[in-house]
Order: structure tokens, then C-alpha cells, then sequence
């Protein structure tokens, strides 16, 4: 059963089926096309893609060792593999992330050309491949003033395979510098205003652990001045969030500011 469509095609409504799972029962009435898989359910309102590997091992070889921190690998019939480790809690999966990204650009880039426009477009990615990938202004240079005999392709064709498939890569590769980047000029902070010390010389913080990607934070903000900080911490054992909290503290100390109360859960 899968939820997202971007990674099916060919969907359409089927005889309705009946899931049932934790969260209780739905009614899925439609199905889609996985690519050298077959048909899958299609729930748009699920949480999850999810395989049966019963089902997987009957379309493709899949390997597993235990000794090994590989996780199963499914083996493609085109050569390739993909790799389901397991998360935290025991279950297997494979991040598609980046492969849907890519096809699904190229796919709908390319629907918007006729069959014939398309092929002219991969005749122009081979011929700048082949004269040694030179700049899309230089390309078009070169076919509008005749400088490539017998060129089967136009203006046109080149501007329809930039616009389907990005600029050409192997040039990017060539011809793309590292810049000298701009002189980094250094404010010095250490004297703070007169009027903010007296103002709000004491200060109240409050504190909070924030996980992002399953990375601890220690996160701070003055209620005040606001001033914020954000500290990778290993973990959250008590001698951990003192010593960030300390570290925290001898910051604003340092700049004349004293931490009277720290607010945290």
C-alpha cells in the first residue's frame, strides 16, 4: 500500500478493499503502478509506503546477513540495488527521497513536448557531449551561425533540453571556479551599550531541548533582549544540560549580563 503518488503511475479506481490496522479500519478504493514492482494499493490519507517482503522476493532476488550491518538489499533486474535498513524500533525502510525528485522533474519537464521535440532534445545533449560541452549561449552560437555541419538540430531543440533536463552537467563540471569571496570584517562586541546594561543588566532566560532530525538542541532565549543560542548536546543526563547550561551563563556573565533566573519544564 502506498500514499505518496509520486511514486506511482497509472492510478486509478479499482474494487474497493478493506484495511484494518491500529488505528482501526478504512475502505481503500483505488490502485497504482510501481514501477519493476506491479500494482499496489493506492491510500492517499496513509502515513506510510509499505512492501510485503513475501511479495518483493517473488519479483526480485533479496539478500540479508544478519553478521553484516547491511540490512536487506533488494537486486534489480537493471543491476542496481536498493538497501532497507531498519530504524530505531526495528522496521525496515528505504529513503526514496532524492529519487522522486529527479524523475518526477524530468517526467513532467518532458510532458510538455511532442514526441518528435523530445527526441530532437536528446540529439542536442549528445552533440554537446560530443563537441566538448561547451555553454548553452556557445551551443546556440554554434548552430545559428552554421559552424557544426549537417547539425540535425535547431535554437529550439537546445532551449527544450535545457528547460527538460537542467543545464548540461559535464559543462557545469568544466567550467564552474571557485570565487575569491568577499573580506569577512570583525565587529567587536565586547563593550555593550551603558543604557542596556543598566536596563537589562539582569536577565531571565529560558531553556528547552529540541530534537531536529533525532539531534539533541539545547535551545535558550533571553525573555528580554532576546538573545538566542542553539548547542548540540549528546544527551539530556543531568551532568550534560548543566555543563551547556554553565557554558550558556558564562556567556552573557562575560559581557557584563547576570543570568538571575533560568525557566525551563
Amino acid at each position: 500500500m502506498f500514499c505518496n503518488p509520486k511514486l506511482l503511475s497509472n492510478i486509478r479506481d479499482a474494487k474497493h478493499s478493506t484495511l484494518y490496522c491500529n488505528a482501526g479500519t478504512a475502505t481503500i478504493n483505488k490502485k497504482g503502478d510501481l514501477k519493476s514492482y506491479g500494482t499496489v494499493w493506492y491510500y492517499p490519507d496513509g502515513i506510510a509506503n509499505i512492501l510485503s517482503l513475501h511479495n518483493v522476493q517473488k519479483k526480485h532476488k533479496v539478500t540479508y546477513d544478519s553478521t553484516q550491518d547491511k540490512g536487506f538489499i533488494v537486486h534489480k533486474a537493471d543491476g542496481t540495488s536498493r538497501v532497507f535498513m531498519p530504524l530505531n524500533k526495528g522496521l525496515f525502510y528505504s529513503d526514496v527521497k532524492s529519487d522522486v525528485v529527479l524523475i518526477n522533474t524530468v517526467v513532467k519537464n518532458k510532458n510538455k513536448y511532442m514526441v518528435k521535440q523530445y527526441s530532437n532534445t536528446r540529439k542536442a545533449i549528445s552533440i554537446q557531449d560530443i563537441i566538448g560541452h561547451p555553454s548553452t549561449a556557445d551551443f546556440i552560437d554554434y548552430v545559428q551561425n552554421n559552424m557544426i555541419l549537417n547539425c540535425p538540430i535547431t535554437k529550439e531543440d537546445i532551449i527544450h533540453a535545457e528547460d527538460i533536463l537542467g543545464p548540461n552537467l559535464s559543462s557545469l563540471k568544466g567550467k564552474t571556479v571557485c570565487k575569491t569571496p568577499e573580506r569577512v570584517i570583525l565587529n567587536s562586541l565586547d563593550n555593550l551599550p551603558n543604557e542596556l546594561l543598566v536596563e537589562h543588566g539582569n536577565v531571565t532566560i529560558a531553556i528547552d531541548i529540541m530534537y531536529i532530525n533525532e539531534i539533541l538542541f539545547m535551545m535558550t532565549t533571553s525573555c528580554t533582549i532576546h538573545f538566542s543560542t542553539a548547542e548540540m548536546i549528546k544527551n539530556e543526563t543531568k551532568s550534560t544540560i548543566i555543563k551547556s547550561i554553565q557554558q550558556i551563563i558564562d556567556t552573557y556573565h562575560g559581557r557584563g549580563l547576570r543570568v538571575k533566573h533560568v525557566l525551563g519544564d
